[in-house]
C-alpha cells in the first residue's frame, strides 16, 4: 500500500500537520542550565545541534503572539519554548538510541484508520488521501514520515508506561472524594443584615463625611449643535453640498477654532447645558455619550447617522451632590449596606478561619430565623450553590462551618452536619473512567519523570550569544 501510496505525490510540505492526523506529545521540564555554545546553535545535544531556524520554526508554529513573547522577555518566555523544543528532540535522540522502528504495515494501517481518510462506509478512501495531501502541500514520503515518528514516539511511551494500572482502592479514594453524601445546614444571610432604609441620618451623614473624595461626582458644562441638512441646505436629504460644509466645519475644529464662532458662521443654534449631569433633568440620549468622553478632546464632530453632533467641553469638576438629592442618599444607602456586610462577612470568616467560630455560635446568630437543611451527593451538584461553593463543601470536615453562595449570589452561612462516604463498586458505570483518569495521572507523573532522566542522561548545552540574538529580535 505504502508504495502505491507513494507514487501519487511529489509535492513538498508548506505547513504543520492538523491535529486529527498528528498529536504531539511535548515535555515541560526545565532540567537544562543555559551556558554557552557554538554559534551556529541555540542548543547543543551531545553532538546533536539545535539550530536557530529549528528553534525559530518551533516558535512560529506554536502561534504564540509575537507582542506576548516581547512583553514577557524579561519572564524568561523564550528560555521556556527552548527547553520545550530541547525536550521534543531529546524523545527523537532516545527513539533513535533504542532503535525503536515502525514496519510499513503498521505505518500504513495507522494512514488507513484515519477519520479524515475515511468514505462514509468507513473505509479508506485513497481519494480523501490524496486530497489532503495536495490541499496542504505534502509529499506522501514526508507525511509518512511524520506519520512514522509520531507512532515511534507513541511506542516510547508504552514502553515507559507500560502494564501500569491503577489499584481499585486509588479510584475507590477519588470516588469517595467526589460522592460524598454531606447534610448541610445554611442560612441566608440577607436575614440579618441591617437594611438599607434602617440607617439613620446620622450614619449618612457621618459615611458622607467619611467618604467625601469618593462620592463626588465629575460634573461638566457643555456646548453643542445639532448640524442637518436643513440647517445648512434647507434640504432634508444628504447632500454634496451638506458634506462638503461638514469638511469645512471639520477642517476649522482641527485648527482649534471655539464652537461659538463655528456656530456664528454657519447661523448654527448653540445648546449649552450646565453642570450635567443634573438627576431631575431629562436630557436627550447624546449628551450622556459625550459626558463618557470627557476626558477626551474637549471639541469633537460625531457623526450620528440622522445628523452630525459638534460638542465642546467648557469646563470639568468634582462637586459633592447635594444631601437633598434622592438618588444620591440612595446610592450612599447602597453603599453603607454593602460596607456593613463586607465588615460582617469578614468577621465571620476571621472567626472560622482561626477555629473561634463554634456550635454556640452558630445558634446564637440563627436564633429566631429558619434554618434550611440539604443533601449533596456529588461534587458536580450546582442546582442550589455554585460550583466553587460545592467545592469547598467537599474540601470541609464534619461540624464545620463555611460561607456559601448560591446561583443568585446570594450568601449563606452553612454548617457540615454529617457527611457519609459510599465505596465505588466495581460494577458502577464511574469504575472505568476513575481508573482511566488515574492511569492518566500517573502517565502524566511518569512522564516528567522521564524528561527529567534525559536531561540528566544527555548534556544538554545552550548558546547564550544566540538565544541573545533572538530575544534582540523581539524587542
Amino acid at each position: 500500500m505504502l508504495d502505491k501510496l507513494r507514487n501519487f505525490s511529489k509535492s513538498k510540505i508548506a505547513g504543520v500537520l492538523v491535529a486529527i492526523i498528528i498529536v504531539p506529545f511535548v515535555f515541560w521540564g526545565m532540567g537544562s542550565v543555559f551556558s554557552g555554545g557554538n554559534t551556529n546553535s541555540v542548543a547543543k545535544i551531545n553532538n546533536y545541534n539545535v539550530s536557530t531556524k529549528d528553534f525559530i520554526e518551533y516558535i512560529n508554529n506554536s502561534k504564540i503572539n509575537p507582542e506576548f513573547i516581547k512583553e514577557n522577555l524579561e519572564n524568561n518566555i523564550l528560555e521556556q519554548l527552548l527547553t520545550q523544543l530541547i525536550s521534543v528532540r531529546l524523545i527523537d535522540i532516545e527513539v533513535k538510541e533504542l532503535n525503536i522502528e515502525i514496519s510499513d504495515k503498521v505505518l500504513a494501517n495507522r494512514i488507513k484508520m484515519q477519520e479524515a481518510f475515511l468514505d462514509d462506509n468507513k473505509k479508506f478512501s485513497r481519494l480523501k488521501y490524496e486530497k489532503f495531501l495536495l490541499k496542504n502541500n505534502y509529499s506522501v514520503i514526508e507525511f509518512e514520515n511524520s506519520i512514522r515518528k509520531n507512532e515511534q514516539k507513541k511506542k516510547l511511551f508504552k514502553y515507559i508506561s507500560g502494564g501500569i494500572k491503577s489499584p481499585y482502592f486509588i479510584a475507590n479514594k477519588n470516588y469517595k472524594a467526589q460522592n460524598k453524601e454531606i447534610e448541610l445546614l445554611f442560612f441566608k444571610l440577607n436575614n440579618i443584615y441591617k437594611k438599607k432604609d434602617e440607617f439613620n441620618d446620622n450614619e449618612i451623614i457621618n459615611y458622607i463625611k467619611k467618604n467625601e473624595e469618593k462620592l463626588k461626582k465629575e460634573i461638566i458644562d457643555i456646548s453643542y449643535v445639532k448640524i442637518t441638512p436643513e440647517v445648512i441646505t434647507e434640504q432634508e436629504e444628504f447632500n454634496e453640498n451638506f458634506f462638503k460644509v461638514i469638511d469645512e466645519i471639520e477642517n476649522l475644529v482641527l485648527k482649534g477654532t471655539k464652537l461659538n464662532e463655528i456656530s456664528n458662521k454657519y447661523s448654527l443654534d448653540l445648546i449649552n447645558i450646565n453642570e450635567y449631569p443634573d438627576s431631575n433633568i431629562n436630557y436627550e440620549e447624546f449628551v450622556n455619550e459625550i459626558y463618557e468622553k470627557r476626558n477626551e478632546n474637549k471639541i469633537q464632530l460625531l457623526d450620528k447617522n440622522d445628523f452630525f453632533l459638534l460638542y465642546e467641553i467648557s469646563n470639568l469638576k468634582k462637586v459633592l451632590p447635594d444631601v437633598d438629592d434622592v438618588n444620591f442618599i440612595k446610592n450612599v444607602k447602597n453603599d453603607i449596606f454593602e460596607t456593613h456586610k463586607y465588615e460582617f462577612n469578614k468577621k465571620i470568616l476571621t472567626q472560622i478561619d482561626e477555629n473561634k467560630f463554634l456550635n454556640s455560635d452558630f445558634e446564637n446568630l440563627t436564633k429566631g430565623y429558619q434554618i434550611n437543611k440539604t443533601t449533596i451527593t456529588s461534587n458536580k451538584d450546582t442546582t442550589k450553590f455554585n460550583l466553587d461553593s460545592i467545592n469547598l463543601i467537599y474540601f470541609l470536615k464534619n461540624n464545620t462551618f463555611s460561607l456559601i453562595v448560591d446561583n443568585n449570589n446570594d450568601i449563606y452561612l452553612a454548617k457540615i452536619q454529617n457527611i457519609q462516604e459510599k465505596n465505588l463498586q466495581k460494577a458502577d458505570k464511574e469504575y472505568l473512567n476513575l481508573i482511566k483518569e488515574s492511569d492518566s495521572i500517573i502517565k502524566s507523573n511518569l512522564y516528567s519523570s522521564y524528561d527529567y532522566l534525559l536531561n540528566d542522561k544527555y548534556k544538554i548545552k545552550v548558546n547564550q550569544k544566540s538565544l541573545e540574538r533572538i530575544k534582540n529580535y523581539f524587542r
